[in-house]
C-alpha cells in the first residue's frame, strides 16, 4: 500500500515544517512515526532547567552598555576571580601525569567524559551512516590557478525516522594541476542557503531583549554589534564576502587588509593546497528551537535532548568529521593532512572537532571566545551565564546550565585549556582581533588556554608557546605546536590567515603545480 506523503516547507532558518497527508482510519499509514515536537527556544530552555531542578540563572554579561550593572568586565585586575585551573596533568585519584601512555591510557579519557557530559554533551553511541555523492564537476580559475571544484551532499540514513531529512553540503576546490594529492582545510560556514555573505549574513541572534543570560539581545554573541551580530557572521546569504564565505578578499601575503594582494584561497592553491566550505547548518540548525531536528532531531527521533545529550558545537563537529571521511575517499585528497578553521561560533566548533577527532592535522581556532579557547573562569567578555541562556543554550550540553546557576564557573571540572590540550600533539593556531573591537572574545583569556596546554604539548614531546606572558599586538608566538597571535583588526579572521598558513608550512606540504600547458603555436 502507497506511503503517505511527506510534504516538506523549507523556511527562512533552515528549519522545516512536516505536514503528513492524512491517511484514513485502519490503514498502514496509521504506523508512521509522530512529528518532531515543536518547542521554541525559551519552551526547551525552561524544560532543562526543570531536569536540573534549577529556577533561575545568573545574568549574562552586557557588552553594549558600559554603565549597566551587568556591565561586561574589562578589567585586567578583576579577570581572574578564580585563578587556578584544574591541572590537565593530575588525574582524579591525585596522581601526576608523567609518561605520555598514562596521558593516553588514563587522563586523557578522564577529561573527555567531563567534556562530555557537562560541556558539550555526549554523541549517541550507534550514528546513523551517511553517504556522499558528488551533485556537479566544474573547471574554473582562481588568479591564474586552474581549479577543479566539487558541491557534494552527505546524505544521513534516515530509515529509523523518516520524519527528518539531513543532507550536509560540502563544496571542494582543489588546484586541477596539482601533480600529487592536495592538503585541504575545512572551512566552517553558515546556513544551508550560502557560505557568509555580503553583510555576514544576516542579523546573527536579532534583538531579542535585554543580555539576561545570553537571550540574544544587545550584548549577547549573537546580539546586534557583538559577537556574531550584524555583519559579523550570522545566519547564511548566497554573496560571497562574509567572515566565513568562500571568497575573502584581502589579507593575503602582501594583501594587507583589503590590499589587493592574494587572498588566503589563493595562496593555499599557488601552494599545492585545496580547502572545502562545509555548511553547518545543513547539519544543525544554530538555535534551541531546531534541536528536535537536523542531526540531533533526527538520532532522537524528532524528541527533546536528555542533559547530557550533545549540542550544536558537537554536531557541527560531527559533521565536520563526516566530512573527512568524504575526503579519505578522494584520490586528489592528502586525508593525511586536512586541517580545520572557523571563526567565532565556529572558531568555537573547530576546536571541539579538533580535540575530538585525532585525524584532523591542524586548526585555525580564530576568536573563538566562551564555549571555545577562552577560559571559562575567566570574567571578561562573555561569560559562562551568557552562553546559558536562551540565546546559546543550544550550543552545549543541557548539563551546562548548572554553571550558571546553582553552581558557578570554579565548580566546572575541566577549563578551555584542557580542550586545547586534548588536540595534543597535533598543531593549533589561536587567534583573536584587538580589544577594541574583538573585547568580547577575550583574547588573553585565550591566550591563557594556550598556554595551560602547554606541559600536555611538552609530555607528548612537543613545543609550548614559550611564554605565559601575554604578547604585544601582532606578535606571533608560533615556535611551538600550540601558537597564538593578536590582529590589530576587529572581530574578523583575515588578518591572521597568512600567519596561519606560515605556520601551518611547517607541518603540511602541498604538492608542486604543473606549469601550465602552452598555447598551439598555430593559434590565430
Amino acid at each position: 500500500m502507497r506511503a503517505a506523503t511527506i510534504h516538506t516547507i523549507s523556511c527562512s532558518l533552515g528549519l522545516a515544517l512536516f505536514a503528513p497527508v492524512a491517511a484514513p482510519s485502519g490503514r498502514a499509514e496509521d504506523s508512521l512515526p509522530p512529528p518532531p515536537a515543536r518547542l521554541t527556544a525559551e519552551q526547551d530552555h525552561q524544560r532543562i532547567m526543570g531536569l536540573l531542578n534549577i529556577t533561575s540563572l545568573r545574568n549574562g554579561a552586557n557588552g553594549m552598555n558600559p554603565l549597566a550593572t551587568n556591565a561586561a568586565n574589562t578589567d585586567e585586575s578583576k579577570a581572574n576571580p578564580f585563578p587556578n585551573l584544574p591541572d590537565p596533568l593530575t588525574l582524579k585519584d591525585g596522581r601526576k601525569v608523567t609518561t605520555a601512555a598514562l596521558w593516553w591510557e588514563q587522563r586523557r579519557p578522564e577529561i573527555v567524559e567531563d567534556f562530555d557530559r557537562e560541556i558539550y554533551g555526549r554523541v549517541p553511541a550507534r550514528m546513523s551512516s551517511v553517504t556522499w555523492k558528488a551533485t556537479s564537476t566544474n573547471n574554473g580559475v582562481s588568479g591564474n590557478i586552474p581549479i577543479l571544484t566539487k558541491t557534494l551532499v552527505g546524505h544521513v540514513d534516515n530509515s529509523a525516522y523518516t520524519n527528518i531529512t539531513v543532507d550536509i553540503a560540502l563544496t571542494l576546490t582543489l588546484p586541477a594541476n596539482a601533480t600529487g594529492p592536495s592538503p585541504v582545510m575545512i572551512v566552517f560556514g553558515a546556513g544551508g542557503g550560502g557560505f557568509g555573505g555580503a553583510f555576514g549574513g544576516g542579523f546573527g541572534g536579532g534583538l531579542g531583549g535585554p543580555a539576561r543570560g545570553g537571550r540574544g539581545g544587545p550584548g549577547d554573541t549573537n546580539g546586534l554589534g557583538a559577537t556574531n551580530g550584524f555583519g559579523r557572521g550570522g545566519f547564511g546569504g548566497g554573496a560571497p564576502g562574509g567572515t566565513n564565505a568562500p571568497i575573502r578578499r584581502g589579507g593575503g601575503f602582501g594583501g594587507g587588509f583589503g590590499g589587493g594582494g592574494p587572498d588566503w584561497h589563493q595562496t593555499a592553491l599557488s601552494n599545492g593546497w585545496g580547502y572545502a566550505s562545509l555548511s553547518t547548518g545543513s547539519i544543525q540548525a544554530d538555535n534551541g528551537a531546531g534541536l528536535t531536528e537536523g542531526i540531533i532531531g533526527l538520532v532522537n527521533k524528532g524528541q527533546p535532548r536528555k542533559v547530557d545529550d550533545w549540542g550544536v558545537l558537537r554536531a557541527w563537529a560531527w559533521g565536520a568529521s563526516r566530512a573527512l571521511d568524504y575526503l579519505e575517499t578522494d584520490q586528489a585528497v592528502n586525508a593525511k593532512a586536512v586541517g580545520l578553521e572557523g571563526h567565532s561560533r565556529w572558531g568555537k566548533a573547530t576546536l571541539v572537532a579538533m580535540a575530538y577527532d585525532p585525524r584532523f592535522a591542524i586548526a585555525y581556532v580564530s576568536s573563538s571566545g566562551e564555549g571555545g579557547a577562552k577560559l571559562h573562569r575567566r570574567n571578561w567578555g562573555e561569560l559562562v551565564e551568557n552562553v546559558a541562556g536562551t540565546g546559546e543554550y543550544h550550543w552545549m550540553a543541557g548539563n551546562f546550565l548548572k554553571y550558571a546557576g546553582p553552581l558557578t564557573w570554579n565548580d566546572l571540572p575541566v577549563d578551555s585549556h584542557e580542550l586545547v590540550a586534548l588536540c595534543a600533539p597535533r598543531p593549533v593556531f589561536i587567534s583573536s582581533g584587538s580589544t577594541n573591537g574583538d573585547s568580547w572574545v577575550d583574547a588573553k583569556g585565550m591566550f591563557l588556554a594556550a598556554a595551560g596546554a602547554g606541559p600536555v604539548y611538552k609530555l607528548l614531546g612537543k613545543k609550548d608557546m614559550g611564554t605565559a606572558e601575554f604578547p604585544p599586538m601582532e606578535t606571533p608566538l608560533m615556535d611551538g605546536e600550540v601558537a597564538f597571535r593578536q590582529h590589530s583588526g576587529g572581530h574578523t579572521d583575515i588578518p591572521n590567515w597568512p600567519t596561519f598558513l606560515q605556520f601551518a608550512s611547517r607541518y603540511i606540504q602541498g604538492p608542486a603545480l604543473a606549469p601550465p600547458k602552452a598555447a598551439n603555436a598555430g593559434a590565430p
